[in-house]
């Protein structure tokens, strides 16, 4: 088991920035891959960037060029570091931790709410 916590959400206006923290614990050997996804209201979870244990990155399309994650020496604390922030932004963000890139049957965080006003 993987233990994700999430940190860094609030409320901020069109153009700031956050950043978006997620400390792993627990069995943090299985977890290869760490990476971000975000869910609207209405809306289905969106991937936003994921960051393997040997530094490959990859990023959504609409968050490619504003927001760059990274993790920790220790491999086990990621973070999402939000410029240049928009109204479609606004979601919850979730932490997900997996043995490969595609994260496809990850562990997730409980998630953090970011809210972008105009």
């Amino acid at each position: 088991q993987v233990q994700l916590v999430e940190s860094g959400g609030g409320m901020v206006q069109a153009g700031d920035s956050l950043r978006l923290s997620c400390a792993a614990s627990g069995r943090t050997v299985s977890a290869k891959a760490l990476g971000w996804f975000r869910q609207a209201p209405g809306k289905e979870r969106e991937f936003v960037a994921v960051v393997s244990w040997d530094g490959r990155i990859d990023y959504g399309a609409s968050v490619k060029g504003r927001f760059t994650v990274s993790r920790s020496s220790a491999k086990n604390t990621l973070y999402l570091q939000m410029n240049s922030l928009q109204p479609d932004d606004t979601a919850v963000y979730y932490c997900a931790a997996d043995s490969s890139m595609g994260l496809q049957t990850p562990y997730w965080g409980q998630g953090t709410q970011v809210a972008v006003s105009s």
